[in-house]
């Protein structure tokens, strides 16, 4: 659910106009520049390909993609995708005997046994508001409510909750249908008076006003306030989808999308549900985040991810709404036990009934040497503060030592570094890392700009890769170290902290103050015995 929560301040965002082709805001590939070469605060990654890796070799990494599905044939991620040789691909047979049958490129743990797909789930707040007011009925009695004190506390406290977020949703629900409305209507009439199938910012402006009747000057008035605003056509429309969305699914406490599953959520059931159709209903995302970590560099087409020599394991687990403990933790054990080297997770929620299955999950990860890197979220909050789930801290209060938490950083100068809509904290989240306008594969081998933790999570993730694949003796553990180490520190640089207008040190927003920098890493890597 973190590339959907940016949805709240899209009229204040950073997109430019776009219909059939999108006019990129800032420089291509800005996440892999250089600061001091190219003047965005990119990770340094072609700066580190150009000048210290040129004539080294690497070998293959497993990188596992925890998402809501990818798009396998994508042009530019078909060819860099995992495939698991020991399975024959369509015989309907476990031929490798690891539990999952036909599981060539990963494994949808969303999927039913008849091929068909999650697509909407419920918030894991409304599932659990669902199974309290089961539990206490309309009239609890005193003597229920006493044996179950704590649980009729956080009943109304969810409740509450629950009431406050629907009713913003039926407030912003039609606001948004009218306003893609407008766009659509406005679009149309500026393309047939300007005899063109695609708009850009020039055409729009160059219209003579003098000249046009008041429908087309009121439609020009119209678009200009949208590229004014930041606002899309493309975003406007996923808004308006995504507060319907949310009303009919994610709210509605009488849905059940398990249904298609056919599993007991109660119950962990590692290798006995879901399906191999990895890209399922809606790819956008997943498919963003695989771009990221590992498109092709070497096709001339579209993006270069960060590394060169990877291998994406898609393991489908989040849905439209939120995702389950149950399938977070069995995607995880799914990973680590096929080969993945490092996993990213670009989700996260505020509520984790069974933490424990995912504790025990990350646990396993690192028993195997696998790095974990996860998005910090998109509340602008102070995760120190207000965690969401899930993160490297046990229910014990121990540490996890295999895990990363990534803000996300923008490619403005100045007080405007940060991205607004980012979660922080001093000791919960370790690095920041570029997420803003980040341009990179969609489904149908098209590629578009995205922001979110979603983005700067996937870009540290290429790091960790891109170490590996070059220095395949560094652990988990090394690779960690040599990222948040040579971290760009910038102790000078003074920034808005996300969600205000407030100026804080940028050093104080993260447990490093730094920026990921491939260039550094590489660097501290080789210098190491």
């Amino acid at each position: 659910m973190l590339m959907k929560k940016i949805l709240f301040s899209i009229l204040i965002s950073s997109f430019l106009l776009q219909t059939n082709a999108q006019e990129l805001k800032t420089k291509l590939n800005w996440f892999n520049l250089d600061f001091e070469k190219d003047g965005v605060r990119g990770m340094s990654v072609e700066r580190a390909y150009n000048e210290l890796l040129k004539d080294k070799k690497s070998k293959p990494v497993v990188v596992a993609i925890i998402d809501g599905g990818t798009d396998v044939n994508h042009e530019d991620l078909k060819d860099k995708l995992w495939v698991n040789t020991k399975e024959i691909a369509g015989n309907g047979k476990d031929d490798d005997k690891n539990g999952f049958v036909d599981d060539i490129n990963g494994w949808d743990f969303l999927g039913g046994k008849d091929g068909t797909d999650v697509h909407h789930e419920q918030l894991e707040m409304t599932r659990i508001l669902k199974q309290l007011k089961d539990k206490f009925g309309d009239k609890p009695s005193k003597k229920l409510i006493r044996k179950n004190k704590a649980d009729y506390e956080l009943l109304q406290t969810l409740q509450k909750e629950y009431d406050e977020k629907k009713a913003e949703n039926e407030q912003y629900a039609p606001f948004y249908k009218q306003l893609y409305t407008n766009y659509v209507e406005s679009e149309k009439i500026l393309k047939d008076y300007l005899k063109v199938d695609n708009l850009t910012q020039a055409a729009i402006k160059g219209i003579d006003e003098s000249q046009a009747d008041r429908k087309v000057r009121a439609a020009k008035k119209t678009l200009e306030k949208f590229i004014e605003l930041g606002a899309t056509g493309a975003d406007i429309k996923e808004a308006a989808e995504h507060f319907e969305s949310e009303l009919k699914y994610n709210y509605n406490l009488d849905f059940d999308a398990r249904k298609v599953v056919g599993d007991n959520p109660k119950k962990l059931e590692y290798g006995e549900y879901g399906n191999n159709e990895v890209t399922g209903p809606d790819a956008m995302h997943g498919s963003h985040v695989a771009g990221i970590v590992g498109a092709n560099r070497n096709n001339n087409l579209g993006i270069m991810g960060v590394c060169n020599d990877v291998q994406l394991m898609v393991v489908r687990t989040v849905p439209d709404g939120d995702e389950r403990d149950k399938d977070v933790a069995n995607a995880i054990r799914y990973a680590a036990d096929n080969g993945a080297e490092i996993i990213n997770m670009s989700f996260g929620k505020k509520y984790s009934p069974e933490k424990k299955w995912v504790d025990d999950a990350v646990k396993y990860a690192q028993s195997k040497g696998v790095l974990m890197i996860a998005a910090a979220g998109n509340d602008n909050t102070d995760m120190d503060a207000d965690p969401q789930f899930p993160n490297d801290t046990y229910e014990n209060g121990s540490v996890a030592e295999n895990w990363i938490s990534v803000g996300a950083l923008s490619w403005k100068p100045d007080v405007d570094a940060v991205a607004t809509f980012s979660n922080y904290g001093k000791k919960n989240v370790d690095v920041f890392a570029p997420g803003v306008d980040i341009y990179s594969t969609v489904p149908g081998s098209k590629y578009e700009e995205k922001s979110g933790t979603s983005m700067a999570s996937p870009a540290t993730a290429g790091v960790a890769a891109l170490l590996k694949s070059y220095f395949p003796n560094l652990t988990a553990a090394q690779i960690k170290k040599i990222i948040l180490e040579s971290s760009v520190k910038v102790p000078d640089l003074r920034v808005k902290k996300p969600g205000g207008d407030e100026i804080v040190k940028f050093e104080d927003l993260s447990a490093t103050g730094g920026i990921v920098n491939a260039y550094n890493a590489v660097k501290m890597a080789m210098e190491m015995k």
